[in-house]
């Protein structure tokens, strides 16, 4: 389970990685931050951005409340 919900639903790229890129820094590390993102670019977009930035990217998820993302802080 994710320790927090970031919603990005109704965003199109790049606007949900930027929205993560945001938030991360401000949750301590290990936190598993839930990115729900319907822009089809975000199961591209989100993993490339913790492949470069060094955060783990755990699962995407289709749920009920749409496409979902999971990413822990690493550092």
């Amino acid at each position: 389970m994710p320790d927090e919900v970031l919603d990005c639903r109704g965003q199109r790229c790049p606007l949900p990685v930027i929205a993560a890129a945001r938030r991360m820094p401000q949750v301590p590390v290990g936190t598993v931050v839930r990115v729900l993102a319907d822009d089809p670019a975000a199961a591209v977009d989100l993993p490339a951005w913790c492949r470069m930035r060094g955060q783990e990217f755990l699962a995407a998820i289709t749920g009920p409340d749409g496409p979902a993302y999971d990413i822990r802080r690493t550092h």
